[in-house]
């Protein structure tokens, strides 16, 4: 029986002229033909947990789309958003962008933003990354920027400090393009086979002469800071600036593969291994109480409430509390709510379940108790709590 054969034009599948009976040597499109292909999560930039933009940002921060960082050192003021704005047609609708409001114009020698990922060791052990098997890998992503020029791409090896670089070119502004770049296999180091950080994928922005004064290392080897970013324009040379990237796409091999579009429910569970937050579930500025967790009293001073976290972290979270003010929480028990002493605070912590104390005068032993907001509190605009197990 005759088969429609299709090969990839860089941007899409197309059909070829006419069918065949034999597909030895095409790649034929099938729905999720090599599922969970791509390394990075959240290439397409619809998880936005924490926040849809962030401002005043001058250093290292994990803000808007989850899982993706913005690594700044001493380089500009940057605001951060998740846009409704992606390529016609491609399939994307939201795209991560940075804008330079405060510019710098000439950075110092050890200055550098970039946009970047990390990935868990346990994740890329199929790359043979160190043997005589290592595999290639392709980066895809649809970029726009009102800068045109040259910019770099880097794998960052962590476990051995091993880099490899490409640069890829900005042509019209404000415009959106698609590039896929290549890095060669590396028979040297292997990743560690563990749930730390183990390879980091950067895009650069901006780099004093630390990171440009060199030669691009475009073949694995130890990191030679002078030699990462070589050509690198300067996003922070105006305000106004901004660099935008979407349809992002880090897999096996030589070829990049149309993007994995992955439930939306599935895309979040990934990234609340590394994140979760309880929301404001009942709009706190409108004068409504949140309950936040339930537990028990274990002194006239204190309850403790269990959280069980949505999917197994990747290690025991940090708990994040959006205001420094106590009075914002409040345990409420059968006797009536009372605002905490103190900011609730983790008591034993896994990557499964989180047990929290709520300090209060007044309380009775063994009662049931609930941990609540306390009132309007504008701080509590998007979450009241964020645990933050990231690499």
């Amino acid at each position: 029986m005759a088969k429609q054969a299709y090969v990839y034009s860089g941007t899409d599948w197309v059909p070829l002229a006419s069918e065949v009976t034999n597909l030895s040597g095409y790649q034929t499109k099938a729905l999720n033909q090599f599922p969970y292909r791509n390394l990075l999560i959240n290439g397409d930039m619809q998880i936005a947990q924490r926040a849809t933009s962030v401002a005043s940002i001058t250093s290292d921060i994990y803000a808007t789309a989850d899982r993706w960082f913005h690594a700044i050192g001493t380089l500009g003021t940057w605001t951060d958003t998740v846009e409704n704005d992606a390529p016609t047609g491609s399939g994307f609708r939201k795209s991560w962008k940075t804008n330079c409001t405060t510019a710098s114009a000439s950075p110092g020698t050890t200055s550098q933003t970039r946009f970047a990922q990390r990935i868990e060791g346990q994740n890329v052990q199929h790359i043979k990354k160190g043997t005589s098997a290592a595999e290639q890998l392709t980066v895809s992503f649809w970029v726009k920027s009102n800068v045109t020029g040259t910019y770099v791409a880097e794998l960052y090896d962590i476990d051995n400090t091993r880099s490899v670089s490409k640069s890829y070119t900005i042509s019209t502004s404000g415009t959106w393009e698609y590039k896929t770049l290549t890095f060669p296999a590396d028979t040297t180091g292997a990743f560690d086979n563990d749930n730390g950080a183990s390879l980091d994928i950067y895009w650069w922005l901006a780099a004093g002469t630390n990171f440009t004064s060199g030669t691009l290392n475009t073949s694995w080897t130890s990191a030679t800071n002078a030699n990462r970013a070589v050509g690198q324009v300067n996003l922070a040379s105006a305000i106004n600036n901004y660099w935008q990237i979407t349809g992002v796409q880090l897999e096996v091999g030589d070829t990049a593969t149309p993007f994995e579009f992955l439930p939306v429910q599935q895309e979040l569970l990934m990234c609340q291994r590394y994140t979760w937050i309880i929301r404001d579930a009942n709009n706190i500025n409108s004068g409504y109480f949140d309950c936040l967790a339930g537990g028990t009293v274990d002194s006239t001073a204190n309850a403790r409430f269990a959280v069980q976290h949505p999917v197994q972290m990747r290690t025991a979270p940090s708990l994040v509390a959006p205001t420094a003010t106590a009075s914002n929480y409040a345990v409420l028990t059968s006797s009536g709510s009372s605002a905490c002493t103190a900011i609730p605070n983790i008591e034993r912590n896994s990557e499964t379940h989180t047990l929290i104390n709520g300090a209060r005068t007044g309380l009775s032993t063994n009662q049931q108790a609930f941990l609540r907001s306390n009132g309007i509190v504008a701080a509590f605009s998007n979450y009241l709590f964020l645990f933050s197990a990231e690499l």
